[in-house]
This record gives C-alpha cells, structure tokens and sequence, in this order.
C-alpha cells in the first residue's frame, strides 16, 4: 500500500489528457469496488465469528440470504383465520389451496365458519 501512495503523490492530474483522466477514474472506481468487496468478506466474517461465539449463526440472527426473482420484496404473512378442531397447530389463512383436514370435513358436511379462530 505505501508503494502504490508513493505513486500517486508523483501524479500530477492537472497536466493530465482527458482521455487518462476517464481511464484513471474508472481504475479508481473498480478499485473502490474491489475495495468494498474486501471490506464486506471481511465484515461478514467477523460478524460470523462473532454470532458463533455467542452461539448463534448468522442466518439465526438476519435471516437466509435473499436470492432470485423478488429479491428484497418483502412477502406478506397472511394470519390463521381457520384451525382444525383435532390439532389446533393446523391452520389456514383463508388464501390459496384449503388444506387437507378442511377439504375433508367441508365434504362431510362442515361448514367454513365452523373452523373460524
């Protein structure tokens, strides 16, 4: 690092031609990146090691990494509206495809507002 500082003083920009100035910036702007890129592994890392030694992972603490389509949306968790009677911990938000245990019962005769919470 001190070698690459002791180029860079000797550089005079203001006697510099457009066209090395534009080339310039864009080496320093991959720099920065690749910079960043160092500083984030590094961070991660750390942050890593720090949740293990307190015996959490990072996912515990921040969640699974985001990746595909929709990335960063944040997804709405819809509420229990129905439970089924046998084992409460079987519910139903009332979207999408009505489970199994509801299906059955509908057809014998149930009615939806019977499993309301």
């Amino acid at each position: 690092m001190v070698q690459k500082a002791k180029k860079m003083t000797g550089m005079n920009v203001d006697k510099m031609s457009l066209k090395d100035l534009v080339e310039l910036e864009a080496k320093v702007q991959r720099a920065i990146a690749a910079a960043r890129d160092r500083d984030r592994v590094e961070l991660k890392k750390k942050m890593a090691e720090m949740a293990e030694t307190h015996g959490f992972s990072v996912t515990e603490l921040f969640g699974g990494a985001r990746a595909g389509r929709g990335a960063g949306k944040i997804k709405s968790v819809g509420i229990a509206k129905y439970a089924n009677p046998d084992n409460r911990s079987d519910t139903w938000t009332g979207r999408g495809r009505k489970p199994n245990w509801l299906v059955d019962r509908l057809k014998k005769g149930a009615k939806l507002p019977d499993f309301a919470i």
